[in-house]
């Protein structure tokens, strides 16, 4: 893990804003998605309400892709979390992007899948606000999968854990937190 203080402006300047308006420390602790409770909450769309705020992120997302080698023609990810981040990194970059329902569309073209349209070989990078397990983004794997894209890389803005890394490693697909749990001196979720 690179320290703090090697990481660029773009990086220092998103973690600041993720640090300062995403991350608060409760008295009470509360139950996080995968089941667990923690006292440190993370409301990663908070950290990017604003047009600049989400400019600056997305910034950093598309920098540590390109640094990680991370290429891709449409970026997204299971809405709501991603949604955002997505939107934001297509803007940055000039991909497409997309958002992955969480149930199936029951008129229409009854899809999964929600903005550009997923061919065979495009390249996907999923994105995420928090993950604490990966189980989110890995649904979101598994509905675009059979689409024939080819997923290069897995970004989250903040990793609260060590268990996204290994559950994408089984699928060889590459995993980088913007921010981690170690960057913001918090515990890290239990493998359980």
């Amino acid at each position: 893990m690179t320290p703090v203080s090697d990481r660029s402006q773009t990086w220092q300047a998103a973690f600041d804003l993720i640090r300062t308006r995403g991350h608060e420390r409760r008295e009470e602790p509360f139950r996080l998605a995968s089941g667990q409770l923690s006292h440190d909450y993370i409301d990663g769309k908070y950290a990017v309400d604003t047009g600049e705020r989400l400019r600056i992120v997305s910034e950093a997302v598309a920098e540590l892709a390109a640094a990680e080698g991370i290429e891709f023609d449409a970026v997204g990810g299971l809405t709501m979390g991603a949604d955002p981040l997505a939107h934001g990194v297509a803007m940055v970059t000039g991909a497409a992007w997309f958002s992955v329902r969480k149930e199936q569309k029951t008129r229409g073209r009854e899809q999964w899948v929600e903005g550009t349209r997923l061919q065979p070989g495009t390249r996907v990078l999923l994105v995420d606000d928090v993950i604490s397990t990966g189980g989110s983004t890995e649904l979101a794997l598994e509905r675009i999968a059979p689409l024939g894209v080819v997923v290069t890389g897995v970004i989250p803005m903040v990793d609260r854990g060590d268990i996204a890394a290994a559950r994408f490693a089984k699928h060889g697909i590459p995993f980088r937190a913007l921010v981690s749990y170690r960057d913001l001196g918090i515990e890290p979720v239990a493998d359980v």
